[in-house]
């Protein structure tokens, strides 16, 4: 063996970075995620994780006494449609990103929103947990296929529900990133292809930071 390859450093696989808006709903998330998770859990977060788990699947805008944790600022709406009635990109990636972690997070005390963690990576270590691997392989294959934003939303839940039974966490900032590029004309190839790339890049094995710095109350209000 060389000294140039004896020399060589063990690589970390780096995870992507959030862009503004997956920044935006990591914190609303962490502020909730926190307050659920406190001890003891604060009923007010309790009860608001029961109602945002009613919305998968609905349209933005569905509970007004949600508002802290669905709000989109003006200056992260981006594309917004010409009928100003209809929800944005980013309102339903926003929408359905906070959702999904409400079902993520539901009779679980570990945290499921962590930094760093994309779907695929995800996904692949819930692949190498599950005693049923090829089903999995089955609904990503299916996500990674779908034609319809609503079609991947579908296809999401379902996976969401595997992972939280496995103990499997997902930074969901990057997740509401992915689904506004998803919605977007041309996003939905290059999105299922970041996915597919992360699931066959990971290994069970895979170092993630876990450190929750989005869950500041401060930050958050």
């Amino acid at each position: 063996m060389t000294a140039v390859e004896t020399d060589q450093p063990t690589r970390k696989p780096r995870g992507r970075s959030r862009k503004d808006l997956g920044e935006h709903v990591a914190k609303a998330i962490g502020f909730l995620q926190a307050r659920v998770l406190s001890t003891p859990p604060q009923p007010e977060a309790i009860s608001a994780l029961a109602r945002l788990r009613r919305g998968i699947g609905r349209a933005p805008g569905f509970d007004y006494t949600l508002e802290r944790y669905l709000q989109v600022p003006e200056e992260l709406q981006g594309y917004r449609p010409d009928d100003d009635t209809e929800a944005s990109d980013a309102e339903h990636a926003t929408h359905d990103a906070v959702t999904l972690y409400a079902l993520h997070q539901q009779s679980r005390r570990e945290r499921m929103h962590v930094q760093g963690r994309g779907l695929g990576q995800a996904l692949s270590e819930l692949v190498h947990r599950s005693t049923g691997p090829e089903g999995v392989r089955r609904r990503f294959a299916a996500l990674g296929t779908a034609s319809t934003y609503p079609e991947s939303i579908y296809h999401l839940r379902s996976l969401t529900t595997m992972l939280r039974e496995h103990q499997i966490p997902l930074d969901y900032g990057l997740l509401a990133d992915d689904l506004q590029t998803l919605r977007g004309p041309v996003g939905r190839p290059r999105v299922q292809a970041i996915w597919g790339r992360e699931f066959f890049r990971s290994r069970p094995s895979t170092d993630v930071d876990t450190t929750d710095t989005d869950s500041s109350e401060e930050d958050a209000s």
